[in-house]
């Protein structure tokens, strides 16, 4: 069966939350591209450009799933995703609980460039004044 671009960017998407809700890192490694970038926006601590799935995965990802109780589940509940040729955004919201005991209900944007069956590129956008707050306590 024929799938178009935009069939295929939010199937990988899908499949990229999908990997991400199971904790399952293969397959969350497998969704990015070998040049792939993670691009986060403000002033974090984590926030910058994130290259290749080892950059991603064992740079950036740590830096913000490490304030986070490992004992709690991390739940990403996706609202939509808005597929548009190797474009598709999605709209989500993490439900968490930090380190230090605090609830963490944070909405979230992110722009993903899908090429090849594979996450190209991702910008993602969030309250930074409420993620530095309760996620990095400043």
């Amino acid at each position: 069966m024929y799938e178009s671009a935009t069939e295929a960017s939010r199937a990988v998407v899908a499949g990229f939350f999908r990997a991400l809700r199971a904790g399952d890192m293969d397959a969350l490694r497998a969704t990015f591209a070998p040049d792939a970038t993670w691009i986060l926006r403000g002033g974090l601590p984590a926030s910058g450009t994130w290259t290749s799935p080892d950059g991603i995965m064992d740079g950036f990802f740590p830096q913000i799933f490490g304030r986070l109780d490992p004992d709690v589940p991390v739940v990403q509940d996706v609202h939509r995703i808005i597929a548009d040729g190797e474009y598709a955004v999605a709209e989500w919201t993490t439900h968490a609980r930090t380190r230090d005991g605090r609830r963490y209900d944070s909405d979230y944007a992110g722009v993903f460039r899908v090429v090849n069956g594979q996450l190209a590129a991702v910008t993602e956008y969030l309250d930074t004044a409420y993620a530095s707050r309760v996620l990095f306590g400043s």
